[in-house]
């Protein structure tokens, strides 16, 4: 049933012309060419933006796949933009994450993806780099045909600079990091949408915060002492725990759940307050927070394993997500 969604929604996405083919080599970043005079330079760009689109699909597919079945959800006029900005995110993000990764490697990528942004907004960059890397290609057709505020892109590459060790004081510490990078991203969907309403952004500055806790609890397990849990200090300090009992998430560790259970219960402040301000946000734009769906259903599986990250029900996929996912998006809601 997936496969026959994700098919659909390829068609709606790229909207090929009769006598046009757009084929991508597995394991390559080589550009087929379109059954169409290779002189015809409208052509040849057709063939660029849809090769671009699909690796942006397939890149959120792979790295972020509950957004990108919320993705396929949205609106046919809305969907290659917003895949466009998910796979630009997922690029920062990747920048940073990694077991080997150097620090001065990822300064050198985040200041790549950060002079890249206004390359995307120069009229002439079309002959610079921005051409040949299909996400940056796709996010610069976005730029060119929505109001995009530069400010939002900036603040998911500068947010990540934070150091991957440096662990959060306090949880507004953590609540500021989560608006910078998930505020932002859902904050530029609304503007894709053509939507400036106060509180639509208002919900999604707490969805954004909702979600973005959600998923750093979730990476503990799987970031190991790469990284620094999540966790505020304050809140291991008040509870008497150390970094280390974090990572190993032992079941019937009182100690380990009370500090869970402090920062998911700000999670769900979060996704409440996003949600009661759901019939105030304009009906166009509702699908663009039904990330709210995957966040609320982590939470509560997380809340029923008593807090314990590593139970088998929270590291992996939620398997009736497609099915909560399509129900409240034929009503609309999030």
């Amino acid at each position: 049933m997936r496969r026959l969604v994700r098919n659909w929604n390829c068609r709606l996405l790229f909207n090929a012309k009769s006598g046009q083919e757009i084929v991508r080599h597995a394991g390559t970043h080589q550009e087929a060419k379109i059954s169409a005079d290779p002189k015809d330079k409208k052509a040849v760009e057709v063939d660029k933006n849809g090769y671009g689109a699909k690796h942006c699909m397939s890149l959120v597919e792979k790295y972020d796949y509950e957004n990108y079945l919320c993705t396929l959800l949205l609106p046919r006029e809305l969907r290659r933009a917003a895949f466009a900005l998910r796979a630009f995110n997922v690029e920062v993000s990747r920048s940073v994450s990694g077991h080997q990764i150097e620090p001065q490697i990822a300064k050198m990528r985040l200041k790549f993806w950060h002079d890249s942004i206004d390359k995307c907004f120069e009229p002439d960059s079309q002959r610079s780099y921005v051409e040949d890397q299909p996400v940056l290609r796709e996010l610069k057709h976005t730029v060119g045909s929505r109001k995009l505020n530069k400010v939002y892109l900036r603040r998911l590459v500068t947010a990540r600079e934070r150091p991957p060790t440096h662990a959060f004081e306090s949880i507004r510490e953590l609540e500021e990091y989560t608006e910078q990078t998930f505020s932002s991203l859902l904050l530029l969907l609304l503007e894709v949408g053509g939507v400036r309403d106060l509180n639509a952004d208002h919900a999604a500055s707490h969805l954004g915060k909702a979600q973005g806790i959600a998923t750093l609890l979730r990476s503990i397990p799987l970031a190991g002492r790469q990284q620094a849990p999540c966790i505020p200090l304050e809140v291991l300090v008040s509870h008497g725990v150390s970094q280390e009992r974090i990572i190993r998430s032992k079941s019937n560790d009182k100690g380990v759940e009370d500090c869970i259970f402090d920062v998911a219960s700000a999670a769900n402040t979060h996704l409440k307050l996003a949600r009661q301000l759901h019939d105030k946000v304009p009906p166009q734009v509702r699908k663009i927070f039904l990330s709210a769906v995957a966040t609320d259903s982590y939470l509560e599986r997380l809340r029923r394993a008593n807090f314990l990250l590593t139970h088998k029900s929270c590291v992996g996929r939620d398997t009736l997500l497609p099915a909560r996912l399509f129900w409240k998006s034929l009503f609309n809601r999030f």
